[in-house]
């Protein structure tokens, strides 16, 4: 072709210089916005550092340390009310045991202790479970036939889990007696239910120091008379006072990693669907304890004033529960 620099190549020639030309721009673009780009995705990650920062801030806050400090300290005299049956027990009581006795006086305490636990699972943890459930039903229409079957289930794999673990530890403390192994039932009860105290207190506080005290004292007057029973649970399964006292104490551990799980939900309603299966749970272990190691105890007396006295501790201590339940909550 004329004034074609390459002859036979004049418009393939033409396309494949504009081809060049246009990769060769697009690389040029491309190299550029690499900067571009790698401010952008900085820009992303600082934006995410930042809110996280931010979150940890919120959550360590002034406002929010006040009530870490408030919701640890009110969980920890939840906790320290498990040694208050030291103040009460006489100090001979450990060695009283073996006598008949100290037999006897402890079958009385075992009957409080019986009648405290029914009074706790029946008019306590359940109706505040059944609470919470309506609480969060949609319209607040109240419980739905699944949502109470559901609570029932809950109590039902209670019950069973601690009979598992009672199956399963038995064979391995033969040594140490089977009632020893109630014993360590009732802490695994006790620390569990101290894990909802310590939610319940820590919510309280999220809304107003005010709720945060009453619902503090609320729980410290209803837990005494539980605490006394649970402490003559362990005498029955053989420790001495003062072991039984360390190791009701060490169940403040459970109300402290309530609070800490409440505080760090961020908000007084997110321990709800915590509560819900927790509560009926251990309503189920205290029921197996009530049930499976308390009472046989006391059906193998055969003295009929011993038998109504018994009957009669027993249902005061399903009272002072009642009493507790409506005039302080």
């Amino acid at each position: 072709m004329p004034g074609c620099p390459c002859p036979g190549y004049g418009m393939a020639g033409q396309k494949v210089l504009f081809l060049t030309v246009l990769a060769l721009d697009l690389l040029r673009r491309v190299g550029g916005s690499q900067p571009a780009l790698r401010s952008l995705g900085a820009a992303a990650a600082c934006r995410l550092d930042n809110k996280e920062s931010e979150s940890w801030g919120t959550l360590l806050s002034g406002e929010r340390l006040d009530t870490w400090i408030c919701s640890l300290l009110g969980s920890l005299m939840v906790g320290l009310s498990g040694v208050f049956p030291l103040l009460v027990i006489p100090l001979e009581m450990g060695t009283m045991l073996h006598s008949e006795a100290g037999a006897w006086r402890l079958k009385q305490l075992l009957s409080f202790a019986l009648g405290g636990l029914l009074g706790n699972v029946f008019l306590h943890l359940l109706p505040e479970a059944w609470a919470y459930t309506c609480s969060i039903s949609p319209g607040g229409e109240g419980q739905s036939l699944q949502q109470q079957q559901q609570l029932g289930l809950w109590v039902i794999a209670g019950f069973l889990t601690f009979l598992a673990l009672e199956k399963m530890f038995l064979n391995s403390t033969e040594k140490e007696g089977p009632s020893q192994v109630s014993g360590y039932l009732n802490l695994l009860a006790n620390t569990i239910d101290n894990f909802t105290h310590g939610l319940a207190v820590a919510a309280s506080f999220l809304v107003s120091k005010k709720i945060g005290l009453l619902t503090t004292m609320a729980i410290l007057l209803h837990e005494i008379p539980h605490e006394v029973g649970d402490f003559a649970i362990l005498l029955r399964a053989g420790f001495d006072r003062w072991t039984a006292a360390k190791l009701q104490f060490s169940t403040a551990l459970g109300g402290l990693l309530g609070a800490c799980f409440a505080i760090c939900t961020q908000s007084p309603k997110g321990v709800g669907d915590t509560v819900v299966w927790i509560l009926p749970f251990t309503s189920g272990g205290f029921l197996y304890i009530a049930l499976v190691n308390v009472l046989p105890d006391l059906l193998e007396e055969n003295d009929p004033w011993h038998s109504l006295q018994q009957v009669l501790l027993l249902c005061s201590g399903a009272v002072v529960m009642l009493l507790l339940s409506i005039f302080v909550e």
